[in-house]
């Protein structure tokens, strides 16, 4: 790994004020960013990357690349979930488990803007079609970890009884889903001219806005590891491994498939990332045995940091070793 990437990446101020908000959770600061200002920011992230990812697919050619990223990136988002369950149950029983291999099949759309972000400042390019890969993920990989769980639940008594229909549709119709989907749509019908009236909210205060939301999440990230620390040393070991396993094969396996390197880290990034909004969500309502308290903050808490701090370097530096 390139140690000036590293450092360049651990200087990125979106990162540092992430670390910030984790400090002021840390000495119990009363700082924090108001619920509905964060729901604003999270919504205005999904609006703006669908938006210039609908544009991007305008001008993208469609062929063997675009086929293989979404190929790889449905593929992941059921194949992670099963041998992910299949640790974790041992280990957090097969609730938890369930719940914990949605979420790593899934992916985190923070953690792929913030590798935007890191390719914008590296002047690396890639394809506005990755953001529709983002979108496909996600609702696969949560009816993975649903079903997972219906069939070992059929060997215990008093196996839950789930409602698939509803998990699918509370899967698509999850807002950020919508909101990302939707944008991305919009974006693709828009001509440049039109593209260009809301160019300054799309694009000029992007930035900015992604520093506050990983303030945000930094706060919220610093809170959660108080209540993860009762759940040992296997729940951080699998929320570091993991993602570093699944990032590290995709960065070495893309090579064979995709020529972009922006797409190849992003795509990386995506795998190796976990959900911590809409898995939760769906699995407040699809598994309400499994513990929040467990899933939650190995994905926000762990795996979320690590991979916007050491993942991005590790996989771009193995992209280019390539």
């Amino acid at each position: 790994m390139d140690l000036n990437l590293l450092l360049d990446n651990l200087t990125n101020p979106a990162l540092l004020f992430f670390c910030l908000g984790i400090f002021a959770a840390f000495i119990k600061s009363d700082l924090e960013i108001p619920p509905n200002s964060s729901k604003f920011i999270s919504l205005y992230l999904m609006f703006s990357i669908g938006f210039k990812g609908g544009q991007e697919l305008v001008h993208s050619e469609f062929g063997g690349e675009i086929i293989w990223a979404f190929a790889i990136g449905l593929l992941s988002a059921i194949i992670i979930p099963v041998y992910t369950f299949w640790i974790a149950k041992k280990k957090f029983g097969i609730h938890n488990a369930a719940a914990i291999a949605a979420a790593y099949g899934s992916i985190s759309a923070v953690t792929f803007l913030t590798t935007i972000s890191f390719l914008d400042l590296q002047g690396i390019e890639y394809d506005g079609f990755m953001v529709a890969v983002m979108a496909s993920m996600e609702a696969p990989a949560i009816v993975m970890g649903v079903l997972l769980l219906a069939v070992f639940a059929k060997s215990s008594n008093g196996a839950p009884k789930i409602n698939f229909s509803a998990i699918i549709k509370h899967s698509l119709s999850n807002g950020s889903v919508v909101l990302l989907v939707g944008s991305l749509l919009i974006g693709f019908l828009a001509s440049d001219e039109q593209a260009a009236g809301i160019e300054p909210f799309t694009t000029d205060i992007f930035k900015g806005f992604l520093a506050v939301f990983l303030l945000d999440m930094g706060l919220s990230s610093g809170k959660h590891l108080k209540v993860f620390k009762s759940n040992g040393q296997s729940a951080f070991l699998f929320a570091v491994l993991i993602p570093l396993v699944n990032g590290c094969v995709v960065a070495l396996l893309s090579l064979f498939f995709l020529e972009s390197i922006g797409n190849r880290l992003l795509l990386s990034i995506l795998i190796a990332s976990a959900s911590y909004i809409a898995v939760p969500a769906a699995m407040r309502l699809a598994v309400p045995k499994a513990n929040p308290g467990l899933y939650l903050p190995m994905a926000l808490a762990i795996t979320f940091p690590f991979n916007i701090t050491f993942g991005i370097p590790i996989y771009l530096g193995i992209i280019n070793y390539m």
